[in-house]
């Protein structure tokens, strides 16, 4: 395509269509933008990235997984590791050792690479990345402990298996000199400086967020345009030392005391989307489909050590001491997807080793796209019949996500635990969510459809999302958000009676079949009177003496049923238009008015 403003137009919007494509099947998106690259690159030659960019796209990639893995550093934090049990913080270790020494003999000996570009191709192929982990788990549903391995392990080995790629690379490069000195002082110099500027921005820049020097509008770009610029100046005082200073410097700030990176990381939601979606369409059209194929049968050899040996044997590795059962191991052993930070990685250091004449570093790119294609397919299509195979599914989700955290919540929130239920309020109101704290209800803080809660919210143990927020313009995305993610009668929101009544709060056909929680006029401002008139919520039985029908007219119009717990403990919510006869062994969960108040 000879015009590059349509061009650049395209990667945008198929960018975009891949990830919408992802979102509606629930796969990683890595594979729509793998596919489309493909199809508009090598297959259709629509688009020609260095035709487009000529000389800036080297920069352009380095810039853009410079972004990727400050930001992914950016979630590495200690603390994390540590409370999510030995085994991830073991695979992000032993098992990263053990996966890269796996790979790179696999590639050396059966691909016959130099040992350099072997270790080289190790050391990518260990990250996993949450960007493809979290919409499988999603499908397999996993026992919630090994859910949150594998969402934890694909969090931090990001960082981590990049950091090791980077210091392989400044090995090679520096080896690239003759004398063992030399290569030993540039290697040293490399890292030094990488570290050395890493830790004094990342600390400078954790300062400056700290005693609020920048001011908050201004403090995502000028975190992101100050960590280009110690990228630049790492890379010109000491070559290729720039990776490793963001990610470093990443690492700091997000393990700074009294430094929130929540809102850089959630800048990284709107960057990461189109950033790194087009940079992975844009390196999968530069794939040539006759290297792919020159690569050889000795490919297979190295997917087969990859899957077979190298998560085996690391998942093996790292589990002595965690009282894992080999039923939870061996699911473990099969899910280890590689991501966007494997491509893009791979790219960046095949230009950079062809740029310096490296021998054979074209290689590198086809062979970390066909494990990345290969994993992703392969296990994808498979972990949700292995997990069943091997009796490792989590049971079908029964807890409540409740989005508002107003009184009414937190007191039907607290009367829910009290039956056993589990239930979580998400809210951005700070003095709600402190409120729901101190009655010991668990919480998030923040959006529940942003990156940061994909990262930390366990969304596998919640079956029910009940929209109970007086936000009414997020209200409707947060809906549209979890059915497509859990599907649909899965999302429920109050009624909003001005729908009807004032056009500015008119809404979608669609959406307003959601609202019918509880009855017919049932609202926020209902909910919230009738507390502030002294309602309350309680459990009532349900017994042969003591009906549903006697119920009703106990409570009259003072009674709001909320939920009800059947005889066999399955759960029901009340809906408008959905008829609930409870019998005996039923508890319902009602909301009740004192005599005399009216609301």
């Amino acid at each position: 395509m000879s015009d590059p403003l349509v061009s650049l137009v395209m990667v945008g919007l198929l960018s975009i269509g891949c990830q919408y494509l992802a979102y509606k099947i629930r796969l990683p998106a890595i594979l729509p933008l793998l596919i489309v690259g493909i199809l508009v690159g090598p297959v259709f030659g629509v688009l020609d990235p260095d035709a487009l960019f000529g000389d800036l796209l080297f920069p352009v990639v380095s810039l853009s997984v410079a972004i990727i893995l400050f930001e992914g550093s950016l979630t590495l934090r200690f603390g994390d590791i540590a409370g999510h049990d030995n085994m991830v913080r073991n695979l992000c270790s032993v098992g990263v050792v053990v996966t890269w020494l796996v790979a790179a003999l696999a590639a050396h000996y059966a691909l016959d690479l130099s040992w350099q570009l072997s270790f080289l191709f190790g050391a990518i192929v260990t990250v996993t990345g949450p960007t493809v982990i979290v919409p499988m788990l999603r499908t397999v549903r996993p026992k919630t402990n090994l859910a949150n391995i594998l969402r934890w392990e694909g969090i931090i080995i990001d960082p981590i298996g990049a950091l090791l790629a980077v210091l392989t690379y400044e090995f090679i490069v520096a080896s690239q000199d003759s004398a063992i000195s030399h290569t030993l002082y540039t290697f040293g110099k490399t890292i030094g400086i990488g570290f050395v500027l890493g830790l004094a921005s990342g600390y400078l820049l954790g300062l400056s967020i700290r005693k609020k020097w920048i001011p908050h509008y201004l403090q995502n770009t000028a975190v992101l345009t100050i960590i280009l610029a110690v990228f630049a100046a790492s890379n010109y005082v000491a070559h290729e030392s720039g990776l490793l200073a963001v990610t470093i410097a990443g690492m700091v700030l997000a393990n700074m005391k009294n430094v929130d990176v929540e809102d850089i990381l959630e800048f990284k939601e709107t960057l990461s989307v189109l950033l790194i979606s087009g940079l992975f369409i844009l390196l999968a059209s530069r794939l040539n489909l006759a290297s792919v194929i020159d690569v050889g049968a000795g490919v297979f050899i190295v997917l087969a050590a990859i899957m077979f040996v190298a998560r085996p044997l690391s998942v093996l590795a790292s589990s002595f001491g965690t009282g894992l059962n080999w039923r939870e191991l061996a699911l473990l052993s099969w899910i280890a997807p590689r991501g966007i930070v494997a491509a893009a990685v791979s790219a960046l250091f095949s230009l950079k080793l062809e740029e310096i004449g490296y021998e054979g570093a074209s290689i590198i790119v086809p062979i970390v796209f066909l494990v990345i294609i290969a994993t992703v397919v392969v296990q994808s299509l498979s972990a949700r019949s292995v997990a069943k195979l091997l009796k490792v599914r989590a049971p079908a989700p029964t807890g409540f996500l409740i989005f508002g955290g107003s009184k009414f919540s937190r007191l039907m929130a607290k009367e829910m635990i009290n039956q056993k239920l589990s239930v979580c309020i998400a809210d951005t109101n700070w003095d709600a969510i402190r409120e729901a704290r101190m009655m010991d209800i668990p919480v998030y803080f923040g959006n529940p459809m942003s990156d940061h809660a994909a990262r930390h919210l366990e969304m596998g143990t919640f079956g029910t999302v009940l929209i109970m927020s007086p936000y009414k313009q997020l209200n409707p995305m947060i809906a549209y958000h979890f059915e497509y993610t859990m599907g649909k009668d899965k999302v429920w929101g109050l009624s909003n009676n001005e729908q009807t009544a004032r056009p500015s709060h008119q809404v979608g056909e669609h959406y307003a079949k959601k609202l019918t929680l509880f009855d017919e006029g049932v609202t926020y401002g209902y909910l919230a009177t009738a507390v502030a008139h002294g309602g309350s919520i309680k459990t009532t039985r349900i017994t042969e003496e003591f009906s549903y029908e006697d119920y009703l007219k106990t409570y009259g119009s003072r009674v709001t049923p909320l939920i009800g717990l059947d005889a066999d403990n399955r759960i029901h919510t009340f809906l408008t238009g959905k008829e609930l006869l409870p019998e005996a062994g039923w508890r319902i969960i009602s909301l009740i008015v004192p005599e005399g108040e009216s609301v």
